[in-house]
């Protein structure tokens, strides 16, 4: 199967605008996305994070540093301030290279986050690869 350009969305949340919160929860989130996709650094093409407007404590980034990706195009940002959005959310978008169809990608939802997608999310927080657009 030919390598591809394949997205991969996730997100979660904490309970407090702090550095060390943004961070393990970000942490925890690439961890199983990496897990669930079988994804090397070298693999990711680029990152996008954002966070609602109410999480300014650091960039969830650092976060993917920490773990290795020295050379991935990372950037954050804000998500849109939409009245009665989910509160303290972190989420990303991960454009990797993989041989992978699409229908056996892996979106992960964490946390708080499982509302964004229940069709996606299962109570243990694995979710199972259904292609649904996310």
């Amino acid at each position: 199967m030919p390598v591809r350009a394949r997205g991969i969305r996730g997100a979660t949340t904490v309970d407090r605008n702090e550095r060390d919160a943004i961070l393990d929860a970000t942490r925890e989130l690439l961890e199983q996305i990496i897990q669930a996709n079988d994804i090397r650094p070298e693999d990711v093409a680029t990152a996008w994070f954002t966070t609602t407007p109410d999480l300014t404590a650091d960039f969830p980034a650092i976060a993917a540093r920490q773990l290795g990706w020295t050379h991935v195009a990372l950037m954050c940002g804000h998500e849109m301030n939409v009245p009665g959005a989910l509160p303290m959310c972190i989420r990303v978008m991960l454009v990797v290279n993989t041989t992978r169809r699409q229908d056996e990608i892996v979106h992960v939802y964490l946390r708080g986050a499982r509302v964004l997608r229940p069709d996606l999310a299962r109570e243990d927080g694995h979710q199972p690869a259904t292609g649904h657009p996310v």
